[in-house]
């Protein structure tokens, strides 16, 4: 276990990815990536390995030079915006006891998608959505930036060393990293390079991640 930063006594705030974390969106982004290759006549397998490494833009430019970025992007956002009101959508076990038992202003959602479609999943899976969502539209640079996170702990009004990031995909990890928070990693079979904790599922973290939450909130002494 590696050393984590945080204050004694402290309140602890925590941060959510989203995609794999919370919300198992794995068979959803493959089909919407499928669909998106199929369009444009490329192999679905290789443009999903490229898109899981890199940002929309930076998956275009890779896969499809002489395509028009802007049109390549709003297709993929027409078939993801389809996906979030067609699809079928899982929580992953614990996300809704853990949510629900966080108290609001505690804890927010950081991800590399858009709000409105976290909202339309959230609403379809049954889970709350918190006062601090941090989204793609509301960064100029995305994870593995740090700036993200450290977004989310301002809008909270939290030092960063009093936040436990909760991901499962390494861009997200190094993001926490360098905000200098603790980082957990979640639903993957080994540990993510860097994290300070490694749990194989999010049911495995959830008594952990309230134990610390309200352990943080005890009077010193």
């Amino acid at each position: 276990m590696i050393n984590e930063p945080g204050r004694p006594g402290a309140m602890k705030y925590v941060l959510f990815d989203v995609d794999g974390t919370l919300i198992d969106a794995v068979d959803n982004q493959r089909l919407v990536w499928r669909t998106w290759a199929e369009r444009y006549g490329l192999d679905p397998d290789e443009v999903y390995r490229v898109a899981l490494r890199t940002r929309p833009m930076e998956t275009f430019s890779q896969v499809a030079p002489d395509q028009d970025p802007r049109e390549c992007l709003a297709a993929l956002h027409e078939l993801e915006d389809e996906d979030v009101r067609s699809g079928s959508y899982a929580a992953f076990d614990g996300a809704f006891e853990l949510l629900d038992a966080l108290e609001p202003g505690a804890w927010a959602l950081v991800t590399s998608n858009y709000e409105h479609r976290v909202r339309g999943r959230f609403a379809r899976t049954g889970l709350p959505v918190p006062k601090v969502v941090v989204d793609a539209a509301a960064v100029a640079e995305g994870k593995p930036s740090p700036v993200p996170y450290l977004q989310a702990a301002a809008q909270l009004g939290a030092d960063p060393q009093d936040c436990l990031v909760i991901e499962d995909a390494p861009s997200g990890v190094v993001s926490g990293l360098r905000a200098g928070m603790t980082v957990w990693g979640v639903n993957t079979p080994a540990a993510v390079e860097g994290v300070h904790r490694h749990f194989g599922s999010l049911r495995e973290a959830v008594r952990d991640i309230l134990a610390l939450v309200s352990g943080a909130r005890q009077p010193a002494g």
